[in-house]
């Protein structure tokens, strides 16, 4: 009878036993997590608010008071542009699986992505993640009209950003944060858009600089920036909107995220310092637009290297950051005498390219979770991400405005430019 007992004890257990089985299978199987979703959310807004209001101001008050109201409106025009080129085609060609060069056309209109499906290895839905990267898309050509400030017609802006964006961003960010990308598969690190972003916006933006021409009267006339105010509030405003960049880039709110934010505003400060300093030593005075620009070089230098440093590589970093894009923004452009209006080179092509390189000197595995390869084999890896990001945006770049140019032509009038674009594009003027 014992034994009769025991078995039907094992009876009755078994499918409990079952039933807890399935139970703590279905625990593993990743759900939304409303914890995670709630912090991308508010990243994604972040990194939006980095280009309006952000970007907008910093650029519009850096400008003569003639062309405020044109620069504005490119960077509010790009958000709008870019948002229905993306969900069209721009995140499939960048996300969907493909080849190592480019990614297929199986998200074509949001086509196969369930509202509620997870991107993968995560627990926030793939929505989510589209829109965030559509954010960085937004701001990257809205980076590069800092080079050509002042004088592109408006109608050469809207073809040059929607080609610029199919044919050199999307590759670019499918390169390195897809899994079948050639750079993503060969382990180049890129957090956050060193090169996806900066590098490859300030190098096209080198490149538009010297192909449409130096401004009217540029190196004989006072081109200083008509309201200093507006800068510092779209700098702030970009300091800010860049922890949802940086940190919102471990796409969970843990640890990773909260090193990224802190390294962010270690960097950010660090190069405010040095930059500052580098001016106060070379001119005398130390400036507002100095401290802005320190600051944002500080933020782009660490964006590679965000989610795989230590506090104390940060601060180097943005040590490092604004004295060599001070550098970049003085002596290297009087030096090769391009007229870069707002130094969107100076500050995020060579901010993206150093901090892109020592990412690979400064990231540790005990942060980055095992991705760091040794330091003279991932350096070597940064180097040719580095210069892969640096030839391709170089080279479509150039073959994109030559061709704008040859068709409907890239710059207004001399005395359009003299006039002011903001009457002349627009019909609008600031009193």
């Amino acid at each position: 009878m014992k034994y009769l007992s025991l078995t039907k004890s094992s009876l009755w257990s078994a499918p409990l036993l079952l039933l807890a089985s399935f139970a703590a299978f279905a625990d593993e199987v990743p759900t939304i997590s409303a914890g995670n979703t709630a912090w991308m959310l508010t990243a994604t807004a972040l990194v939006l608010f980095m280009t309006i209001p952000g970007l907008a101001l910093f650029y519009g008050g850096m400008v003569r008071k003639k062309n405020v109201l044109a620069t504005l409106a490119q960077s509010f025009f790009i958000a709008a542009l870019v948002s229905v080129l993306w969900v069209i085609v721009g995140y499939s060609l960048a996300f969907a699986p493909g080849n190592g060069f480019i990614g297929g056309l199986d998200k074509v209109l949001m086509n196969n992505i369930a509202f509620d499906a997870l991107w993968p290895a995560t627990t926030i839905p793939e929505m989510l993640f589209m829109v965030f990267q559509m954010t960085f898309a937004i701001i990257t050509p809205a980076l590069i009209t800092g080079a050509f400030a002042e004088r592109m017609k408006f109608s050469a802006l809207i073809v040059f950003v929607s080609a610029w964006l199919l044919l050199v961003y999307a590759p670019i960010a499918h390169w390195i944060w897809e899994g079948s990308g050639w750079l993503f598969t060969m382990g180049a690190l890129d957090y956050a858009g060193g090169t996806v972003v900066h590098i490859n916006a300030g190098v096209a933006g080198l490149v538009a600089a010297i192909m449409i021409g130096k401004r009217v009267g540029y190196g004989r006339e006072l081109m200083a920036p008509h309201n200093l105010v507006l800068t510092l509030i779209g700098a702030s405003m970009l300091w800010v909107g860049w922890f949802g960049f940086n940190a919102g880039s471990a796409l969970n709110a843990d640890a990773r995220a909260a090193m990224a934010m802190v390294v962010t505003q270690v960097a950010a400060a660090a190069a405010t310092l040095s930059w500052v300093g580098a001016e106060w030593v070379f001119k005398g005075k130390p400036s507002l637009l100095g401290a802005a620009s320190g600051a944002v070089a500080g933020l782009v230098c660490i964006t590679p290297a965000s989610g795989f440093v230590t506090v104390g590589s940060a601060l180097l970093l943005g040590l490092l950051a604004g004295i060599v894009c001070y550098w970049g923004a003085t002596s290297l452009k009087r030096k090769l005498k391009y007229d870069d209006s707002l130094d969107a080179f100076g500050v995020h092509g060579v901010g993206g390219i150093l901090g892109s390189v020592l990412t690979g000197v400064f990231a540790t595995n005990a942060i980055a979770g095992g991705a760091v390869k040794p330091m003279a084999e991932q350096v070597v890896v940064q180097l040719i991400a580095t210069g892969a990001t640096i030839a391709y945006s170089l080279i479509v770049t150039a073959l994109l405005l030559k061709v704008i140019d040859l068709v409907i032509g890239l710059r207004v009038t001399e005395e359009a430019e003299r006039e002011g674009l903001d009457i002349v594009l627009h019909g609008e003027h600031v009193d």
